[in-house]
């Protein structure tokens, strides 16, 4: 796989050896198994696969590099371009400019643009609309463009499916940038519509069984569907895509649950079911489902407690803290700064979006052992800071530098 130039601050000599000896060892990428990172006074275990992306990094190397080639010109992010503050920070301090927030919500307005600006379009990908913008500005965007080749997958398959008549179903975030690129891109080819999980997979299947009228069914996915989406017509024939960084056993279950639903309604086989569903589970991001898997294997080891780093924005943090919270206490953390004392911790709570102060993460009166995640866009650096951190809190703790020497 391609090495991407990022700045060498967001890399760990810690972490970069680890994963250089574990994918030395398992170039196929079959064993799942944590890493275990004994320090004497604690332990910690690793995700097998965690941090940085293909997608993530491709960004930050065409974001970083634009910036150097172009110290004259204006630069613009259309929105965020992942969900880690510190990276985001680091761009605006460099003079980059955000012209949307996450929520698509205007902070620059287009008609300040000249053809002369750059504007980068950031790894979740944009609109169509967004694109003809910019270029009946005269405003080149294919040069300047990191959208994830993995959520370019997604649209691919989704305009695959679409020239053979079938309609599409978005498993999605509705609000999230990803979510809203897939939408147009697959709007283009075929009449869409987004549900965002299980429970609205099954109002959806209600829908379709005829358990709501058609009016009611408008209601209650307003917002959600294509211009002139007809619920009678339209769902058919459909696939299931996601948006790449939600839980791909949520987007399996929700298309296997919906592929009942049309055999159900239509009396069909499993044999002929394809008449009516296409397979679309190639769609699922590989970094994601690796993160996952990973996360799953590392609780099936004993620990105390979960640490999950990552933006408070990361889809594919929240769900990798959604994993964690089934078997262990969970804190989701940005950085080591969230980590005020061996006793004292600053969390996120991804559900309510509450930032909450938690007390005693740490027990006491035993080595703990504490198993660490980070999302796609956390930075690997961040991961090292926050073993560090959590060691230094005990005197008889083996030096960082030392944990680093068994791995080089």
């Amino acid at each position: 796989m391609k090495q991407f130039s990022i700045p060498s601050k967001y890399r760990s000599p810690l972490i970069t050896a680890i994963k250089s000896k574990r994918k030395e060892a398992d170039k196929l990428k079959k064993d799942f198994s944590p890493t275990q990172l004994d320090f004497d006074a604690v332990t910690f275990k690793l995700a097998r696969h965690f941090g940085f992306c293909y997608g993530v990094e491709n960004a930050i190397e065409i974001a970083f590099h634009t910036i150097e080639q172009h110290p004259d010109r204006r630069i613009f992010l259309l929105s965020e371009m992942i969900h880690n503050p510190f990276v985001n920070e680091d761009l605006i301090n460099r003079g980059l400019q955000f012209m949307m927030d996450t929520k698509g919500s205007t902070l620059i307005p287009f008609e300040t643009l000249t053809k002369d600006d750059i504007v980068i379009i950031p790894a979740f990908g944009t609109t169509i609309e967004i694109e003809n913008k910019l270029k009946s500005i005269g405003i080149k965007i294919e040069r300047y463009n990191t959208t994830c080749p993995f959520v370019e997958k997604v649209w691919n398959r989704a305009e695959q499916i679409a020239s053979r008549g079938y309609s599409i179903v978005v498993h999605g975030k509705p609000t999230h940038e990803e979510t809203r690129a897939t939408f147009s891109h697959s709007n283009v080819h075929a009449p869409t519509i987004v549900i965002n999980d299980m429970e609205e997979a099954i109002l959806l299947g209600d829908c379709m069984l005829g358990k709501y009228s058609i009016a009611e069914s408008y209601q209650m996915f307003s917002g959600r569907y294509s211009e002139g989406f007809d619920f009678e017509r339209d769902l058919q024939q459909f696939g299931v895509v996601n948006q790449t960084t939600m839980l791909a056993t949520d987007t399996q279950a929700i298309a296997d649950y919906l592929k009942n639903i049309i055999i159900q309604k239509y009396n069909l086989s499993p044999s002929n079911v394809g008449d009516h569903f296409a397979d679309t589970r190639d769609t699922l991001c590989y970094a994601t489902n690796d993160n996952q898997t990973a996360v799953i294997h590392l609780l099936k080891d004993p620990a105390d407690l979960a640490i999950v780093i990552g933006g408070r924005k990361s889809s594919n943090s929240s769900h990798l803290v959604e994993l964690c919270e089934e078997k262990l206490p969970t804190y989701f953390i940005q950085s080591e700064d969230d980590i005020l004392s061996s006793s004292k911790i600053r969390c996120f709570n991804w559900r309510t979006h509450e930032e909450y102060m938690a007390e005693n993460f740490i027990p006491s009166g035993k080595k703990p052992v504490i198993a660490i995640t980070s999302g796609a866009s956390c930075p690997d650096a961040i991961v090292e800071n926050v073993i560090e951190k959590l060691s230094g809190f005990y005197t008889n703790s083996k030096p960082l530098e030392q944990i680093v020497a068994q791995w080089t």
